[in-house]
């Protein structure tokens, strides 16, 4: 059964949130799921491409305005 963990970013600027949603995805197995939250349209960019680049299924939904959760399925 895949797990699901919640990475609070909140308030925090590029490069933190990528930081931190590559050492919490190091900890995951394929088919988990991580949830990054995010209010930095910077991060918002930057994290999805990163998860891309490294083969994982990312999806983005805009949660409050100016606030959005990534949604990254540890493919590998």
């Amino acid at each position: 059964m895949a797990k699901e963990l919640m990475l609070d970013c909140l308030g925090e600027a590029c490069p933190v949130p990528l930081v931190k949603a590559e050492n919490a995805l190091k900890g995951l197995e394929v088919g988990d799921v991580l949830v990054v939250q995010i209010d930095h349209s910077c991060a918002v960019k930057n994290v999805p491409e990163w998860a891309r680049k490294e083969g994982h299924f990312v999806d983005i939904e805009e949660v409050d305005d100016g606030e959005w959760e990534i949604i990254i399925e540890k493919a590998i």
